[in-house]
């Protein structure tokens, strides 16, 4: 923190076009959000910020010079690294302007991120506290005193209700510049979107329940609405929910569709839901296929029940069979999210996972990043008060924002960097992901699947709906 800096003269100096600066690192390949949001309300209280999003953009050194205020959104880990490094270079360019990071990985790692020179972290709804801190800095304020906002230590998350305005897109790249939708062989311009905030459940790997504590916001349906309208306008032609879980409140999101179908019948639509969510929800399955939704996103994160349980994440392996056979019933295609490298994660149950991959016919389902995702525990995170935890835990590692742990088999260490390299280099190379699957079968030992190595590589229309961006957190 630089305590010796003055920020602001009165005479409404952050209303300068400018002069507050927000800035995203990474949303997942997609036009953020996170800067669409705080960018409507900052501009209806009669701010002028700038925007940049460092995924498809330079960081601007005049742009950084103008702001008195800086604002960087790190809603999840890579954003979050990424974000680190954008303060060392901000405060380089412009030691005089203040740095607030914003998100629920700033809630998480606040005490390091002030330490590394953050004034000023939100978490929680984020908005009205942004433009709180922006609104005490121009009138000459600390901003120490503003409620949600954390400065010298860090600040419980705000978790009221934000009075929600429709994003402001205009300032960000157009959606030409982010992942797009790969479908029946033609790629197609996506936008994002949420219909609500929060989560309803503790899944203790989770980075949500530390920060929302079982808390679940709404937005407001002719908010998500507008929203969806102006991405159409500028050439979506499907829209992903961004909300951590989709079905948290059914007939919220389910209003929200068949409007949006009524309006863009030919818009498609994904979304995030938990395994449960979809079982409990089933008989909406195929409504959803008929609004347009394409494909569903859940984090399934293991098929071992007992790695299940730990994580408290509410499914078993049984429910998952039972979910693929429903949406595909439906016509919808389940993409699964996986953490397949734990501390209870044994070199059998990795090879017994990449053998239900393919006998579930999932190859073209996932991503082959799904298949190196290594436990992430950051600070808050729900595992580190589990005694299953504590025997393979070490300590916190401020380099990568995460407690440090080790598999009780130290082949499992070897194998998911060996096999993390693998998959990078197969990415940067453009490799057909069914290949890839085949090279990390056949170092893993899993002798039993089906296919040998190299199988025939079909680029056909058949494929299930992704979106082009792999990365995953």
């Amino acid at each position: 923190m630089r305590d010796d800096v003055t920020l602001s003269a009165p005479g409404g100096a952050l209303r300068a076009r400018g002069a507050v600066l927000l800035i995203s690192t990474y949303e997942l390949g997609r036009q953020p959000l996170s800067l669409a949001s705080p960018l409507a309300l900052l501009e209806r209280a009669g701010f002028s910020p700038a925007a940049i999003d460092l995924a498809v953009q330079r960081l601007d050194p005049e742009a950084v010079g103008r702001a008195r205020l800086v604002a960087i959104s790190v809603p999840m880990h890579t954003a979050l690294r990424l974000g680190a490094k954008a303060v060392e270079r901000i405060g380089s360019i412009n030691p005089a302007c203040r740095i607030c990071l914003y998100g629920l990985y700033a809630t998480l790692n606040a005490e390091e991120l002030l330490r590394r020179g953050a004034d000023f972290i939100i978490g929680g709804e984020q908005e009205e506290p942004l433009l709180r801190l922006a609104e005490d800095l121009d009138r000459g304020g600390t901003g120490r005193a503003v409620d949600g906002v954390g400065a010298s230590a860090p600040a419980a998350p705000s978790l009221r209700k934000v009075v929600f305005a429709v994003p402001r897109r205009a300032a960000l790249p157009p959606l030409e510049a982010y992942a797009r939708l790969e479908h029946a062989g033609v790629t197609r311009l996506a936008g994002q979107t949420e219909a609500s905030r929060g989560c309803l459940h503790f899944c203790r790997h989770c980075p949500i329940p530390p920060v929302y504590a079982g808390r679940f916001f709404v937005v407001p349906r002719d908010v998500v609405l507008a929203d969806v309208r102006q991405q159409a306008a500028a050439g979506a032609t499907h829209i992903t929910f961004g909300d951590p879980d989709f079905l948290n409140g059914p007939g919220h999101s389910l209003a929200i569709v068949r409007a949006m179908h009524a309006e863009f019948p030919s818009l498609t639509f994904d979304f995030t839901a938990k395994i449960e969510h979809i079982l409990k929800r089933r008989e909406l399955l195929p409504d959803l296929a008929r609004l347009g939704c394409l494909f569903i996103v859940s984090a399934v994160e293991s098929i071992d029940d007992r790695v299940l349980a730990i994580l408290d994440k509410g499914h078993t392996r049984g429910d998952v069979e039972a979910v693929i056979d429903l949406t595909r019933r439906a016509g919808i295609t389940l993409r699964p999210s996986l953490v397949p490298f734990t501390p209870w994660t044994s070199l059998g149950g990795y090879r017994d996972l990449l053998e239900f991959v393919e006998r579930r016919g999932l190859i073209d389902h996932l991503d082959p990043v799904q298949l190196v995702i290594r436990l992430l525990l950051p600070p808050g995170s729900l595992l580190l008060r589990r005694p299953e935890m504590r025997e393979h835990l070490g300590p916190f590692d401020p380099a990568r924002f995460t407690y440090a742990w080790r598999h009780p088999d130290a082949r499992m260490d070897r194998l998911q960097q060996d096999l993390s390299a693998l998959v990078g280099k197969a990415a940067h190379e453009g490799e057909d992901p069914r290949l890839t699957f085949d090279r990390i079968a056949a170092r893993a030992g899993a002798s039993r699947l089906q296919a040998p190595i190299h199988r025939r590589i079909v680029h056909d229309k058949g494929r299930p709906p992704r979106l082009t961006e792999p990365w995953f957190c």
